[in-house]
Order: C-alpha cells, then sequence, then structure tokens
C-alpha cells in the first residue's frame, strides 16, 4: 500500500514537472510558427476572387490561404461567412486571431499560440492528474474493484485521459475538417510511439545505470509478454482497417471490444497467479505473496487496494509562513487558470476539502454541463439553474466545514460529480487544443498529422516520462517493473479504447454508411515503428534473461529517432 500511495502522488506531480518540460515543445513550436513567417509569404498563385465571387467547388481553406499575397487578403477571406472551414470549431478563431490581429507583427502572434499552446498542456495535464485521478481512485475503493480490474480500467483511463479525449474530439470534428482526424489518429500512435520507446527506454537505461549489471532489475516474464503481444495484435487489427480505408460502425465497435478481452484476460492471469501461489506448498499453507511476482495490474501492485481518498486530517493546525511578493504575484497569475475548475468541479480530497468551494461546485457544475451542452436553450439554462440551486442547497446543509463527507453513500455523488465534471473540462481542453493545433499547421505550412504525433503525443507524453522515470529512480526494484509495465499497457489503453472510441462514434454518426478514414503516410509509419520498437523489446528482454540494461534502453531510442529522421526527411522532400 505504501508503495502504491508512493505510485499515485508521484503521477500527481509529474504534471508539474512535465510542464517545466514542456518548455521545450514551446520553444520548438515558436521555432517552427517564427521560420514560417520569416520565411515571407508564399507567392500568390491564381487565387478565386475570394470576397466577390462564389468560391469555387473543392477549394479547401488551406490553398485559398496560400493563394493570397499577405494578411490583409487573408484576413479578409477568414472575416467572410462564407469561406471553407479551416479548422475545427474552439472557443476562439486562432487563424483569425493571428492574421487580423497579428498581421502586423507575426512573430508576435507565433509567440502567443505558442504559449497558449503550453497553457492549454498544462490545463490538460492539471485537470487530469489533480481531478479526474482523483474522483477515478475514489470509484475505485468506493466500488471495491480488485486491484487487477481497477489497474487496467480506471486508473488506465485516468492515465490516458488527455489522449483518449484529444482523438474522440479529432475524429469529432473530422466530419467539416479532415485535417482534425489526422492530428486524432497521428497523435495516438505517435504517443504510443513515444511512450513505448522514448519512455521506455529512458527507464531501462535509469534503471541500469543506478544498480550495475550486478543488481539488474528483472522484469517479471509473463505479464510482460502478454501486454506486448496484445499491443501488437491491437495494433496490427489498426494496420488492417487502415488499410482497408474505410471502416463500419460493427468493425469499429469490435475493435474497441478487444479492450474487454484485454481486461478479461487480466483478470484472468490475476486469478491464475493468485491460485497457483496458494497451492505451491503442499501442506496446505500459503505461500508468502511475493511483491513483483506478477503484473497482472499493470499499474497496480499485487495485493495493492486503491487508497481510499483522505477524508479527515488530524494535523496539528499551524499558521502557515507569510508569503512573499513573489508567491503573491505566482497565485494571480495562477488564478484565472485555477478558479474556475475549482468552482466547478466537486472535489473531497482533504488536504483540498472547502465547504465554500463545494456548495459553489455543486451550484455551478449544472450551469458550466447545460451551457457547453445546450448554449442555445433557455429552458435549459434554467433547468440547471434550478437543479443547481437545488443541489448546493442540500450540500450546504450535509456537508461539514472541517471535513468532506465520510460515509461511503456520502461519498460517492461527490466522486461521481466529478468524475463527470473532470471529463467535460479535459473535453473542451482537448478541443481547443486540437482547434489549435490544426491553425499553427496551416499558419506555419507543417501538416497536422505531423504536429499530432509530435508536439500533442509529446505534450501528452510529458507526465508519463516523468513519472516513470521518477519510479524507476525512486521506487526500487518494484517501481522499476511498474514503469515498465505502464509503458506498455498504458498505449494499448489510448490505442485500443482510444482510437476504438473515436472510430465508433465517428462511424455511428454515418450508419449504415462506412465511414473513411482521414489516414496519410505519417500513421503508417507511426505504426511500421511502433511494430519495429515492440519486436525489439520482445525479442531483447526475453534473450537477457528479462534485464533491464542499456541494450534494450539505447535500441528503443535508436527506433524513435529513426522514426523522427523519416518525418523530418518527408518534410524536406515535399519542401523541395
Amino acid at each position: 500500500m505504501a508503495f502504491l500511495h508512493r505510485l499515485l502522488k508521484c503521477r500527481r506531480n509529474a504534471a508539474a514537472a512535465a510542464a517545466s518540460a514542456s518548455f521545450l515543445v514551446l520553444v520548438l513550436v515558436f521555432s517552427v510558427l517564427l521560420a514560417a513567417t520569416r520565411h515571407g509569404d508564399p507567392p500568390a498563385i491564381a487565387a478565386p476572387s475570394l470576397l466577390g465571387e462564389e468560391e469555387p467547388a473543392g477549394a479547401s481553406c488551406e490553398a485559398a490561404l496560400r493563394s493570397l499575397p499577405d494578411h490583409a487578403a487573408r484576413c479578409r477571406y477568414l472575416s467572410s461567412p462564407r469561406r471553407p472551414p479551416c479548422a475545427p470549431a474552439g472557443y476562439i478563431d486562432y487563424l483569425r486571431l493571428f492574421y487580423c490581429g497579428f498581421g502586423r507583427a507575426p512573430w508576435l502572434g507565433g509567440a502567443a499560440l505558442a504559449l497558449w499552446l503550453l497553457v492549454l498542456f498544462y490545463l490538460l495535464g492539471d485537470t487530469a492528474s489533480h481531478y479526474f485521478c482523483a474522483s477515478l481512485e475514489g470509484l475505485s475503493e468506493a466500488l471495491r474493484l480488485p486491484p487487477a480490474i481497477a489497474g487496467v480500467t480506471l486508473l488506465s483511463l485516468g492515465n490516458g485521459a488527455p489522449d483518449v479525449l484529444s482523438s474522440v474530439v479529432a475524429f469529432a470534428a473530422s466530419s467539416a475538417e479532415g485535417d482534425a482526424g489526422d492530428v486524432g489518429l497521428s497523435s495516438v500512435l505517435g504517443g504510443a510511439l513515444f511512450v513505448s520507446t522514448v519512455v521506455a527506454g529512458v527507464v531501462a537505461i535509469v534503471a541500469a545505470g543506478r544498480r550495475g549489471d550486478a543488481a539488474a532489475v528483472t522484469i517479471e516474464r509473463r505479464g510482460f509478454v502478454r501486454d506486448v503481444c496484445f499491443l501488437l495484435v491491437a495494433l496490427c487489427y489498426l494496420v488492417a482497417v487502415l488499410l482497408t480505408g474505410t471502416i463500419t460502425v460493427w468493425a469499429a465497435a469490435s475493435f474497441l471490444s478487444l479492450y474487454a478481452a484485454y481486461v478479461l484476460l487480466v483478470w484472468t492471469s490475476h486469478c491464475c497467479a493468485g491460485a497457483a501461489e496458494d497451492d505451491e506448498l503442499g501442506d496446505g499453507s500459503k505461500k508468502p505473496a511475493a511483491r513483483n511476482s506478477d503484473l497482472a495490474a499493470p499499474l497496480l501492485l499485487d495485493g495493492d487496494a486503491p487508497p481510499p481518498l483522505p477524508v479527515s486530517c488530524n494535523c496539528k493546525a499551524t499558521t502557515p509562513p507569510p508569503k512573499t511578493f513573489s508567491q503573491r504575484a505566482l497565485d494571480a497569475l495562477h488564478a484565472p487558470l485555477y478558479l474556475p475548475r475549482r468552482l466547478t468541479i466537486p472535489d473531497i480530497a482533504a488536504h483540498r476539502w472547502s465547504k465554500r468551494y463545494a456548495v459553489a461546485s455543486a451550484l455551478l457544475a449544472p450551469l458550466l454541463l447545460a451551457a457547453i451542452s445546450c448554449p442555445s436553450s433557455p429552458a435549459v439554462l434554467v433547468s440547471a439553474a434550478v437543479a443547481g440551486t437545488v443541489l448546493a442547497g442540500s450540500a450546504a446543509r450535509a456537508t461539514a466545514s472541517t471535513a468532506p463527507p465520510e460515509t461511503r453513500c456520502g461519498r460517492f455523488p461527490w466522486l461521481a460529480g466529478g468524475f463527470l465534471m473532470s471529463v467535460l473540462w479535459s473535453y473542451m481542453l482537448a478541443r481547443e487544443l486540437v482547434a489549435l493545433l490544426v491553425a499553427i499547421g496551416l499558419v506555419a505550412g507543417v501538416k497536422a498529422s505531423l504536429l499530432g504525433a509530435t508536439v500533442l503525443a509529446w505534450g501528452n507524453s510529458l507526465g508519463d516520462l516523468v513519472a516513470d522515470v521518477a519510479l524507476a529512480v525512486h521506487g526500487g526494484a518494484s517501481g522499476a517493473q511498474t514503469a515498465v509495465s505502464g509503458c506498455y499497457a498504458g498505449p494499448a489503453f489510448n490505442t485500443v479504447v482510444g482510437l476504438g472510441l473515436s472510430l465508433t462514434l465517428a462511424a455511428a454518426a454515418r450508419h449504415p454508411r462506412p465511414y473513411a478514414i482521414p489516414a496519410d503516410a505519417s500513421a503508417y509509419e507511426a505504426a511500421g515503428f511502433l511494430a519495429a520498437a515492440l519486436v525489439w523489446a520482445l525479442v531483447v528482454l526475453p534473450a537477457r534473461g528479462m534485464r533491464l540494461d542499456r541494450v534494450l534502453g539505447v535500441g528503443l531510442l535508436v527506433v524513435y529517432l529513426g522514426f523522427l529522421g523519416v518525418r523530418l526527411g518527408s518534410i524536406g522532400a515535399s519542401g523541395s
């Protein structure tokens, strides 16, 4: 239990560390935008009269923007109501903001878009780690799920929420903007590739460097082979779907159902492992449980139950030291990012408990849900206001000022509400992130699928890198084993559930017609390099006695560098 608590604490703290690492992503995106703006506007090419005549049928927004000579003409075009959609609908029209608001200073517009991209990455990761994961942990304890099932369902959902929601949003937007579907597909495959190569490779190198060959960390064979083989099977299924070019709702649902089969396999493996341990000693006595005997739950150790959320604190009250001016300034900057979520997401964690915020979230959460789902319906908004008032009154009467609810029945509504509202916030942020990324691709002249496979994948996976490396460094042999298992169980969840759910929803919207999958060469390249990385790990690790060493880690990093080289080479070839 103590180790699992450190694991969950490590994953929550990873959001802050990943925010610092995201500075590299910020620099990269700003460099791309700056290079695009300094390169000058592309020459005009037989542009249609976009403002005085009807847009020719089949002319895309990207082609129209490139045909215009300067920022002023592009601003006029983007202000026209007759233009085709350029990017997924977000709450901000980023293309119009860039060309109309920063037309005289495009470098400033590039810096603003890159900075806002970093903020969205931070908000999405922070919402998942502090609110979404907290609700899932509490629900797991309240529902009394076995550790194996909790590890491959709720905990995997908490870790993969940014990737899954980004994919769902992108495919939902691809009905009007084809590039958005490319972003969803490329981001999931790129994230799976990044985690199974860079993260797994760094974990192997760090674990080998800290302990040396004499005391190398040994990974449990059965769980590792099971997870890697499942990911390979799912990848082969996905490639077969991509080769056909279309998918029906039933085929998409069957792909999604693969994860149910995986959960059943994990549960069976967990039960069989427990029975084998119980029967190992012939005199009927039980063998002491080995902490690292099986990775039946990829992110939970056997014998550990998900810890309940702390519901009370007996700590001795102390007066906090006065804040400095710089701390107050940081709090003021952070307040606009913190307060909207704090006021609308129910939260019963003891260290964040506040009755005022609890009552406010009960009042405002229904209003936010109605404003997002039915913003133009006064009846829905009024009903949400009435429901929020009733819930707020009930919360004010049923909760104490000093501690959150302690009973199972008293906590469950708050946990369910926190889960629902954190999903809503994650969906809003993912929607805005995809819209911004497609807009950046149009401004910089870079394919959106490339940005999805790199920038979006990096941003969503930096938390995994920080958390898993920290586990390998500070968690001992158990931490390294859990980190390696997460490097394959996480991508399996994101690939099957993220893409499966996205394809199912997209195909259902077009039923009975099949859904045309927006896949380009980058998707096949990412899938090919991911398969190569999985085969490398599946061959090298058993051949070296399941020991983590530099051979495994360096090989995985070389695979990812090869992927980046191919992608950069394709950019150079298309630009020449």
